[in-house]
């Protein structure tokens, strides 16, 4: 039962505004596991079982690579055997972490993206935070090492659930990052008491882009924070690219707006004090095929003579962040 994994959470749960929630909560989570159609899950299951008990000397979830532990904690034979179950879960998508000195470099150096948001954004010490397609959680944690009362991810890809869980077995009970099994359509019923929203890397996956921001908001209490960080084009207000087909070879890519447009729809679904806090151009030391992420990335998406273009010619990815108060 995947449930006993979450047990902590509960607790936490419960001494939230957000303690409706727990009603099934724990069902769900296992249903999610038991009626999963994934070949993969076994081995995750086991290679997550297998992973070493060792208390970790050092628990840092301050600095770039999220660190457990020391390379002094674990004998020889434990240092192969944890790095040898951790490749299991390959491909690490968001990192870089650090596992009793096991560096997992992963591709994408999310550090990059939360510096650029640390500073944009009201500070998180005693929050409840949401983060919408969390991935393996590597923000949640960063958000805990903000002091966040509790820094929930989402993501319904198993995958990435099985990775943030390998570092909830060496964390203690009180720390406050966590990732659930769902999608935003799976989530909860909407509740709104969250102080923080983050959406990061999503909206440009959605056919409704208008009806994401729109339950974003539904989540969050009044006068709470929205941080946004999509893909953007260069334009006007009434720009926006809806791709023929795939974009930088990503098949379910639909709207990419200009900064603009975006804060457009921002302002049309109820939010105010928009503000566009950054907008940067993805460089190949952000993104990049590694050991512990051996398939095609940034440099492949794009023209190999044009850099400024994907490879079926649109502008290249570049993202903006936009926080907004409900």
């Amino acid at each position: 039962m995947f449930r006993e994994h979450y047990a902590p959470l509960f607790d936490q749960i419960a001494g939230t505004d957000l303690f409706p929630w727990l009603n099934g909560l724990d069902k769900r989570i296992d249903s999610v596991f038991e009626e999963a159609n994934n070949g993969h899950l076994p081995a995750w299951k086991g290679a997550l079982e297998a992973l070493p008990q060792v208390a970790p000397s050092v628990i840092d979830l301050k600095s770039d690579a999220i660190r457990i532990g020391g390379p002094t904690d674990l004998t020889g034979f434990e240092a192969t055997r944890i790095r040898n179950e951790l490749k299991a879960f390959h491909p690490w998508r968001k990192g870089p972490w650090d596992f009793f000195g096991v560096e997992i470099d992963a591709e994408w150096r999310s550090s990059f993206k939360w510096d650029r948001i640390r500073g944009a954004i009201t500070p998180l010490a005693g929050r409840l935070a949401l983060d919408i397609g969390s991935g393996n959680g590597y923000y949640c944690y960063r958000m805990a090492g903000e002091g966040a009362k509790l820094a929930l991810g989402a993501d319904p890809y198993l995958l990435y659930v099985m990775q943030s869980l390998t570092a909830r077995k060496y964390l203690p009970d009180s720390c406050g990052a966590w990732v659930i099994p769902f999608g935003i359509e799976s989530i909860p019923p909407a509740i709104p008491v969250f102080d923080t929203v983050f959406s990061m890397g999503v909206l440009y996956h959605r056919r409704s882009p208008l009806d994401h921001l729109l339950k974003l908001k539904q989540l969050l209490r009044p006068g709470g924070e929205l941080v946004l960080e999509t893909l953007v084009i260069d334009g006007d207000a009434d720009d926006v690219l809806l791709p023929k087909g795939r974009y930088a070879k990503m098949r379910n890519t639909w709207f990419l707006p200009s900064c603009l447009a975006l804060e457009r729809w921002v302002k049309r679904c109820g939010f105010s004090d928009i503000r566009l806090a950054d907008v940067s151009t993805t460089r190949i030391e952000e993104q990049r095929s590694t050991d512990w992420m051996t398939f095609d990335s940034l440099s492949s998406f794009l023209d190999p003579t044009d850099a400024t273009k994907t490879i079926e010619g649109y502008p290249a990815p570049q993202r903006a962040l936009l926080v907004a108060t409900a």
